[in-house]
């Protein structure tokens, strides 16, 4: 491996670096987004069973808050359940975008990765070439230096390629995974304001 980054020179450093900072962030993504820690099954149902058997309790929203991000969505609606429907669900709606943010931290990040990686392995190939024209002399090319310059050209093209495809892929899959986490959410807080405002008409 220390011998394909040697041959690969110094334009694989910045690859490197972002390969460790992807590895990181699909790793961090794939524990934060698990669905039972976002919105755990019977969430609602608990909520529903304890408000209509003893109403909004100080200890029942504190509770909900540091259980899960559906928790804190509906712990802002039963906050908030004595005011107009209106205001129930602009509370919600507060809490969802912050909710939301939350659980598309470090995306950007990772997609910007998969965008940049096979730029960076183009510029890696461009330093190559150079390295392969600046090898040619007036009596004839030097053929170490013009095998160098192919290493450099084609390890950085390939690796920035190794890391953009996962990349993309991670990032596609937990954009996915935020969107129906979201969507999942939002239905279950329409579903809380219909049980404490009454259905709509």
């Amino acid at each position: 491996m220390f011998a394909i980054i040697q041959a690969a020179g110094w334009p694989i450093w910045p690859l490197l670096l972002a390969s460790i900072i992807a590895v990181a962030l699909i790793i961090e993504r794939l524990v934060a987004l698990r669905r039972g820690r976002i919105a755990p099954a019977g969430l609602l149902q608990r909520v529903l069973a304890e408000y209509q058997q003893k109403g909004v309790s100080d200890a029942l929203v504190a509770d909900l808050e540091k259980q899960s991000s559906l928790g804190r969505v509906l712990a802002a609606g039963l906050r908030n359940a004595k005011s107009s429907r209106e205001v129930m669900k602009e509370s919600i709606e507060e809490a969802g975008r912050a909710v939301t943010h939350e659980l598309e931290r470090y995306l950007t990040t990772l997609g910007t990765i998969a965008s940049i990686s096979p730029l960076m392995g183009l510029f890696g190939t461009v330093v190559g070439m150079i390295e392969i024209f600046g090898s040619q002399s007036p009596t004839g090319a030097n053929p170490q230096q013009l095998a160098h310059g192919i290493s450099i050209a084609l390890y950085n093209t390939g690796f920035g390629l190794v890391i953009a495809i996962p990349a993309m892929i991670f990032w596609r899959h937990f954009r996915a995974l935020v969107d129906s986490l979201v969507i999942d959410m939002e239905q279950q807080a329409i579903r809380l304001v219909e049980v404490i405002q009454g259905a709509r008409k």
